[in-house]
């Protein structure tokens, strides 16, 4: 049962689509959304790493999402969007297929990952959101860009 002070706890997310999965990123950790116009490749970067782009002046590296969570390459030509954040002191962008709008989410309706979401999704999960028959897959930020165990293992 949820009361009324748990009901007014309202958490807001910026909302995308990466291989037609719908995820969240909450709105406190994102900067910027914007279509990249150039972005330069870094030798020997892994697939995940896109490059690196230059933003207002200043560089931000750029991170394919669908790459880093194993969920094929863009291969139909579109241009992506990028969704631009900070962590850990450093810039980076989110490119991601296309960014919706902003959802305003009660914090008591977030559940736990299912047991049947894929792996390299609940790696990066912070929990879901079931949603007019779509699972919103809220993203913990500091998960997706630790590519140090990855690399780590490659």
């Amino acid at each position: 049962m949820t009361t009324m002070n748990d009901a007014a706890k309202l958490s807001e997310y910026v909302t995308f689509t990466t291989a037609g999965q719908l995820f969240g990123l909450p709105i406190e950790g994102v900067q910027d959304v914007f279509k990249p116009s150039r972005i330069t490749r870094v030798p020997l970067a892994g697939a995940e790493i896109a490059g690196v782009l230059n933003l207002r002046g200043r560089i931000v590296t750029a991170v394919e999402l669908r790459c880093r969570l194993g969920l094929g390459r863009r291969d139909d030509g579109s241009v992506p969007m990028a969704i631009g954040i900070e962590a850990k002191g450093e810039s980076f962008s989110l490119l991601v297929d296309a960014v919706g709008e902003v959802l305003k989410l009660p914090d008591a309706e977030r559940e736990p990952n299912p047991i049947n979401l894929d792996r390299n999704l609940g790696r990066v999960s912070a929990g879901v959101f079931r949603l007019d028959g779509q699972l919103l897959v809220v993203l913990d930020i500091d998960r997706v860009l630790d590519l140090s165990a990855e690399a780590m293992a490659a």
